[in-house]
Parts: structure tokens; sequence; C-alpha cells
């Protein structure tokens, strides 16, 4: 996987940079990865280029909070949403479906804000309980076993289960084309708040529209990882190191001020949250040109 990283890292040199496109961890990829690329692009550049990647280790000149960034902006998110649908948190619950690093983060997120975690899944399996699921400790096992499958403290559950068990926040955290319009109709969460990139099939965004539940899409709530990558590429550029608060404040005004500006348009244009967030990226773009 190393001498492939690197490899291929020194055939696309010319394709990224600080200043041109610069890559990030997602599926499949963590922050070794990240630092195979910069040392390897540091290496021929023949000086230290921290800002080339961002989600490096720490000790790498990654930045406090990347990590668990993208699940703390799902959760920021949600609450933000629960505010508006006069949903109270403490006591709610919620369903999530992926339990890898974004998965696991809202999890951790969300039940600090009061909410029961009734349902999990993932690629080998799932499970639920009405009693609420410790995060942690199903973290912990399925570090150990490879997946939540089988969590002694909880029932089998499928996918196809956990989007249909009823439970206030629903939160894809998997892969794409998840939420179809096959399975759209027996959606049992009052609100959907996509951690994973294109969860919602258009044919599903129909019906969940048409049910009435809220759903705050991928291109806001899932945008704390790039929001962090960003702030690191910043630190990188200035060789600083911010501290988690720093990072945290930081990444919930702007998805908190994205959010509402979102949510008030949507309200405003009679629009789902989805087609708002693109009337305000469109329209940014558009005013730009002009």
């Amino acid at each position: 996987l190393e001498r492939l990283t690197r490899r291929y890292t020194s055939m696309i040199i010319d394709d990224i940079g600080p200043f041109r496109d610069i890559p990030a961890p997602d599926v499949g990829t963590d922050a070794q990865i990240m630092a195979w690329i910069m040392d390897t692009y540091s290496s021929i550049k023949g000086y230290s280029v921290p800002e080339v990647v961002t989600g490096k280790p720490i000790s790498l000149g990654g930045s406090y909070g990347r990590e668990g960034a993208t699940g703390k902006g799902v959760a920021i998110c949600a609450r933000e949403a629960a505010e508006k649908t006069a949903l109270r948190l403490k006591g709610a619950t919620a369903a999530i479906q992926g339990y890898g690093k974004v998965g696991y983060s809202v999890a951790e997120d969300l039940r600090a804000m009061g909410v029961k975690i009734v349902g999990v899944t993932d690629i080998g399996g799932g499970v639920h309980s009405r009693d609420g699921i410790n995060p942690s400790e199903l973290k912990a096992y399925e570090r150990r076993t490879g997946s939540v499958a089988d969590f002694p403290e909880a029932q089998p559950i499928s996918n196809e289960d956990l989007f249909a068990l009823e439970c206030d926040i629903l939160v894809p955290a998997a892969l794409e084309n998840v939420l179809t319009g096959q399975n759209a109709e027996t959606v049992g969460a009052r609100m959907i708040v996509e951690g994973a990139n294109g969860p919602t099939t258009p044919e599903a965004d129909k019906i969940l529209d048409e049910k009435g539940i809220l759903v705050v899409p991928d291109i806001l709530a899932n945008a704390g990882g790039v929001i962090v990558s960003y702030f690191e590429w910043v630190q990188n550029l200035h060789r600083e190191i911010w501290p988690l608060e720093t990072v945290n404040e930081s990444l919930e005004d702007r998805i908190v001020n994205a959010f509402q500006k979102t949510y008030q348009l949507s309200r405003e244009e009679e629009e789902s949250m989805r087609t708002a967030a693109y009337i305000l990226a469109v329209g940014r773009l558009a005013h730009a040109y002009r």
C-alpha cells in the first residue's frame, strides 16, 4: 500500500499542490496514506510541504478535530434542525447507518446532546435497542470483531429495517444511493441528516418530501470534514497549530451560519433544504461570474 501510494503520488505530482488540488482522506484512506503522499511530494520538491494534503497525523501538521469533524458537523445540523422542528433532543432517538469515522463521531456527539442511539448498522450487519446503545462500547466491540453485528447488548437488525425504525433522527453515514424509491416510503424517522455523500436518490427525495420528513442534505450536513480540512491548510500555510477549542468553535460558527441561511431560504421559497442549498450555491457562483 505504501509503495502504491508513493508511486501514485509521483505520477500525479503536477496535478496536486497547495494551490492546486489538495487530497484528503475518504473511504478506504486514512491519515497514514496522507502522510505518505505528503512525504513523497515533499521529497520530490526538496522541502517540507505539509499543506499539500489534509487529514494528516497531528505530528506532521494535521489539525486537531479533523478526524471527527464530519460527524460533528452532522450532529450540529441535527441539533439545529431539532430546534426548528420543536424536537427536544434530550430523550430523542437516532438510528445510524455506517459506523466508521463519521457514524461513530455522530453517535458520540448526539449522545452528548442527550440523544439515545437506538440502532446502528455497518457492512457486516446491525443492532438495535430501545434502551439505547453506548457508542464507545459498540465501537470497542466493532474494533475487536470487525463489525457491529452480534453486539451482545442489543438485538440484530438489517439495513432495511433500520431505515424503517421509528426514531427521531436517521443518519445515513455510509455509501451513496441507500435511500431509494423502493424503501423511502417505509422510512420511520422524523428527519434525515445526511452524513454520507449522496445517500438519497432523487426518487427518494420526492417521497420523503411528500411524507413531510425534513432532509438536511449532504452538501450542508457533512461539510464539517472539508471545513476543517480548510482550517488545516490555513494552519499549515502559516505554520500554526490551533487548539481543539478554536477548531471546534470555528467549525460550529460556519455550520450554524450555513444551516440558518439554507433553512430560511427553504421556507421563503417553499423548497426542500437540498434545493435551497443549491439555490444559495449556484446563486453565489452566478454573482461571481457576473
